[in-house]
């Protein structure tokens, strides 16, 4: 379902590149590996950088119960959610018109902690699986202690938007007579080689899942 965007999700600077279909909505929290979300604790602003995992129409997040981002959300706090990826440096002639090509999300909701204990398993193998997917069924499952030790909070996805930018620089018209470069650095998130844990047992070979691991989207329009 597409939400349509509220008052404050609706994008006034740059409208253009307001975009509120869930599906781009969707892809841009699907392929971010880190979210930032901003609450207020004690009466003063704080965004705290954490992973998020999607589930049709939920976000996910989880950590420690002492955790002041999840304490606030026992007391059925608001939260914002903000997701960014960057895709390149769009170099103008003029500074004043370089930019960025983005792809960014910013999502409002009231958090519920997770209570029910097959829906936090679930939390679980989302997040797991958001990360790195096809590790759930290749590690040990969280025990008792470790699911008791970890706090889940669960956001509707029902107001979000999303702004995009791509494409080359804009300048303006008698600046593109300059006898200066301008246009795209494409700029992307790339793994390396896994490198193994010092400790691994003998004989326990690279997952095939882990072979070529890349984030979900190649840029193509920078």
């Amino acid at each position: 379902m597409t939400p349509a965007p509220s008052d404050r999700t609706t994008v006034r600077r740059l409208p253009e590149r307001g975009v509120y279909e869930r599906d781009v909505i969707d892809a841009i929290l699907d392929e971010a590996l880190i979210c930032h979300v901003g609450f207020v604790h004690d009466g003063a602003p704080v965004v705290i950088p954490t992973i998020h995992a999607r589930s049709g129409d939920t976000l996910y997040l989880h950590g420690s119960p002492a955790s002041r981002m999840l304490r606030s959300m026992r007391r059925d706090d608001e939260v914002c959610v903000t997701v960014t990826l960057v895709d390149g440096i769009a170099l103008a002639r003029a500074p004043f018109h370089s930019s960025m090509n983005y792809r960014s999300v910013v999502l409002f909701g009231t958090p519920r902690i997770v209570d029910d204990p097959e829906e936090k398993r679930e939390a679980f193998r989302v997040l797991t699986e958001h990360v790195t997917p096809g590790r759930w069924d290749d590690s040990r499952r969280p025990n008792d202690k470790e699911e008791r030790a970890t706090l889940v909070a669960a956001i509707a996805i029902t107001e979000a938007s999303a702004k995009v930018r791509t494409g080359p620089p804009e300048d303006d018209d008698e600046d593109y007579e300059l006898p200066l470069w301008a246009g795209v650095i494409p700029l992307a998130v790339t793994a390396g080689e896994p490198i193994p844990d010092p400790r691994l047992r003998k004989g326990v070979s690279l997952p095939e899942y882990l072979v070529g691991y890349a984030r979900r989207h190649l840029p193509s329009d920078v």
